[in-house]
């Protein structure tokens, strides 16, 4: 593991005893989460809320994480993904609370997994859902994230970029997987390499596009592969008030 990786997972491991000390507020009840796509369904879109990237650098913080989160469901989200890295995405699990108080779609904990004390954290903070990125963990490490992930009543929502981390979150029981297009020691986007993990994926998997969508034909283009849902993540986050944009991506998802 090399590059931006390799120092996000440094600068967790020290964030990680921090927040074994933080005191976490009482879990909310926990919101249905239902990505998968039946026949004839529309692609499912996860939009995200993300302040800042090491790619992309600063993004757009003119709405708060409340309003964009209202924005996004007014807009045909069917889930809001929320960064909750500080150092390097300007996040936190207190833009969980935000976004629960101001819409009703569930959320997704989007975080560098590597301790179940992180799990605490997404859970007592709002997250319906919580990433696992495989990448970032030892193998035998995913199977007991996942089981912990769900007895905390969070959906482990496993992350992947190769053919063979595909084939280790099957092994560890993963039944919600996303395909980065993006790779995350190099940041270089591959939609081609993505696409052929998301045709390894058994049907009775719930697969997400993730990373390096942007316009409707991207969408549709997504829409019609084996993908049951596609996160949208900068291109939203560069919008001063994303709902007509939204709307117009989930419209070109069917």
């Amino acid at each position: 593991m090399s590059g931006v990786l390799a120092r996000i997972l440094a600068t967790k491991a020290l964030e990680v005893e921090a927040l074994r000390r933080r005191r976490l507020p009482p879990a909310p009840p926990r919101r249905a989460l239902d990505l998968a796509r039946r026949a004839g369904d529309p692609l499912r879109l996860i939009a995200e809320i993300k302040r800042r990237s090491p790619s992309a650098g600063p993004l757009n913080v003119k709405l708060g994480v409340g309003a964009r989160a209202r924005a996004y469901e007014r807009g045909g989200a069917s889930m809001v993904s929320v960064l909750c890295d500080q150092s390097y995405f300007d996040g936190s699990f207190e833009h969980l609370l935000e976004a629960r108080a101001a819409c009703a779609l569930p959320l997704l904990a989007k975080e560098f997994v590597v301790d179940e004390v992180q799990l605490d954290a997404a859970r007592a903070y709002g997250a319906d859902a919580v990433l696992l990125i495989v990448r970032c963990l030892a193998a035998d490490r995913v199977a007991p994230l996942v089981l912990a992930a769900r007895e905390r009543e969070l959906e482990p929502f496993v992350e992947v970029a190769t053919e063979e981390e595909g084939r280790v979150a099957l092994d560890a029981g993963a039944t919600l997987i996303g395909v980065n297009a993006r790779d995350l020691d190099t940041l270089v986007m591959d939609a081609e390499r993505a696409r052929r993990i998301l045709v390894s994926l058994p049907p009775t998997v719930v697969s997400v596009h993730l990373s390096g969508l942007g316009t409707p034909d991207a969408v549709a283009t997504v829409a019609r592969g084996p993908a049951h849902a596609a996160l949208i993540g900068e291109v939203l986050m560069r919008e001063d008030d994303p709902e007509a944009l939204l709307r117009s991506l989930v419209h070109a998802a069917g």
